[in-house]
């Protein structure tokens, strides 16, 4: 309770400021002087001792309510430096992340072309990305803007992932219930190394019930685990662009096997 007290009083007091969000355009200057000493638009400079507070704080709070998404939010920023470098060195090595990365493209509901999205023919991904916004009735403006990341190329790294996140859902096939974010939190722990969704990926399960636990065990972890180790980095696809392509072929393209039939029999009877 102390360490969720503190942690509020923090944020509170440093989020008074008035911040603009990051911008989808090009970064031209890496100048702190540009945003009053701070390195990008929402950063909040803390140092090792804060870290480790807002850390275990928001740890704490996560592990009391998963659908915090502000308190995993700060835990995957306080947390993550070495596992952004990897990512960020991974983007840099390949065509097409070297190019998200030098155009800053952002997924919102501002950047996006809803009418034209849903024109697509059914099977393509922009059209299944708005199914899965749609029936799960969520929106990609909900990702908060990243603030305890202390260098500026790697906060975008951290919310690239976040934005693509329900894409993962789309690409997973994966509806947003628990069993659902469990195995997306299994595949990206696989494919990003974030030790804030290897804590999830760990500690999701115990929140099962025992029919969702032996089908994670079973059948959807493994895959989950085999898809996420071996697929293509999904934040080097410019998914902007391939909202015409068929889901099928993007699976195909990135090396991620379609989710076992059982998985898409338990979502519709879920739904």
């Amino acid at each position: 309770m102390m360490l969720s007290r503190l942690l509020r009083s923090f944020l509170t007091i440093h989020c008074r400021r008035s911040y603009t969000v990051l911008t989808g355009q090009q970064h031209k200057s890496t100048d702190s002087n540009q945003y009053n000493g701070q390195l990008y638009p929402t950063h909040i400079p803390t140092n090792p001792v804060q870290k480790a507070l807002l850390a275990v704080g928001s740890g704490v709070a996560a592990l009391q309510n998963p659908y915090r998404h502000d308190m995993v939010a700060v835990l995957g920023e306080t947390t993550g430096h070495q596992a952004l470098i990897k990512l960020r060195d991974r983007m840099r090595n390949d065509p097409e992340g070297y190019t998200i990365l030098i155009e800053r493209p952002r997924i919102r509901l501002s950047t996006l072309d809803l009418t034209q999205m849903s024109a697509l023919p059914d099977g393509s991904l922009g059209r299944e990305y708005l199914r899965f916004l749609e029936e799960n009735r969520v929106t990609p403006d909900s990702r908060a803007d990243v603030k305890f990341v202390d260098n500026e190329e790697l906060a975008y790294v951290m919310q690239r992932y976040r934005e693509v996140h329900d894409l993962l859902h789309t690409l997973l096939g994966m509806p947003t219930n628990m069993l659902g974010e469990v195995a997306v939190k299994w595949f990206e722990a696989a494919q990003t190394g974030l030790p804030m969704c290897i804590l999830g990926a760990t500690l999701g399960p115990i929140r099962l019930s025992v029919s969702s636990l032996q089908l994670l065990l079973q059948s959807l972890g493994p895959w989950a685990l085999r898809s996420g180790g071996r697929a293509r980095c999904v934040l080097n696809i410019f998914y902007e662009r391939r909202w015409e392509q068929n889901l099928d072929e993007l699976r195909q393209e990135l090396n991620i096997d379609p989710p076992p039939l059982s998985i898409f029999q338990n979502r519709k009877s879920t739904s």
